[in-house]
């Protein structure tokens, strides 16, 4: 399989490729539904709720906080992490903007 020629499409384009690929795994979408029902925790907070092991949540909260998603603070030697609100406004946008896309093509599509 050839590389991505991320170059060629736009930033938008490839800010919500990146997004979207992060949410990719049903447990980086337990967690940030977890994030949203509680508003912030630790990793461990985590591994208790979704019986995943710890360097397991790890990875996946380093993803999600890669891509944006969600932001951490360290409180002692831990570390509380949360949703990012303007991330999440982001998506949210994109898909508003697609649906009402859909929305008007609706009766003009094959």
């Amino acid at each position: 399989m050839g590389a991505t020629k991320t170059e060629n499409f736009t930033d938008k384009q490839n800010a919500i490729a990146t997004l979207t690929k992060a949410l990719g795994h049903p447990a980086r979408i337990a967690i940030i539904e977890y994030l949203i029902k509680i508003k912030d925790c630790i990793c461990g907070d985590i591994v208790n709720e979704l019986s995943l092991a710890q360097p397991t949540v790890s990875q996946h909260l380093k993803e999600l906080k890669n891509a944006g998603l969600i932001k951490g603070s360290i409180e002692g030697n831990a570390i509380n992490y949360c949703i990012d609100e303007k991330t999440i406004a982001l998506l949210q946008k994109y898909f508003t903007n697609m649906s009402t896309k859909l929305e008007i093509k609706k009766n003009k599509c094959c």
